[in-house]
């Protein structure tokens, strides 16, 4: 799966969490974390149908939040809990810069962020 000139990337995610992986050097180098990206949903909704929407509206935001970390990706493996990894590959797919993104899945607890990098890199050998 990895090539030395691949734009390789790892995403640890949950409806309300991510923490994004990639090389130091874009395509070369050890694994590194990019960056953490939060959403904070803090508004009483008076009824379901605003409540619904505002949460699509938070995890969209958290999915553009998630791509700013990885410029031009070539291989992606996201892992995490729930069903949020499979609604980001979808989320990719559906977005002409991402849609020749390789992306992998699994599934797996939150961890720590060195275990997250030795993970990410366990899946691009």
């Amino acid at each position: 799966m990895s090539e030395n000139n691949k734009k390789q990337f790892g995403v640890w995610m949950d409806s309300h969490h991510a923490t994004i992986v990639g090389r130091e050097n874009v395509d070369s180098g050890k694994f590194v974390v990019l960056g953490h990206e939060k959403v904070n949903d803090q508004f009483v909704h008076t009824n379901e149908n605003a409540a619904n929407n505002a949460e699509r509206d938070f995890i969209h935001k958290l999915f553009k939040d998630i791509t700013a970390h990885m410029q031009n990706v070539d291989e992606l493996h996201v892992t995490g809990t729930g069903t949020a990894q499979e609604q980001f590959i979808n989320y990719l797919k559906e977005t002409p810069q991402y849609k020749n993104v390789a992306a992998t899945e699994s599934t797996s607890n939150k961890m720590s962020d060195d275990s997250l990098i030795e993970y990410v890199a366990a899946q691009f050998k």
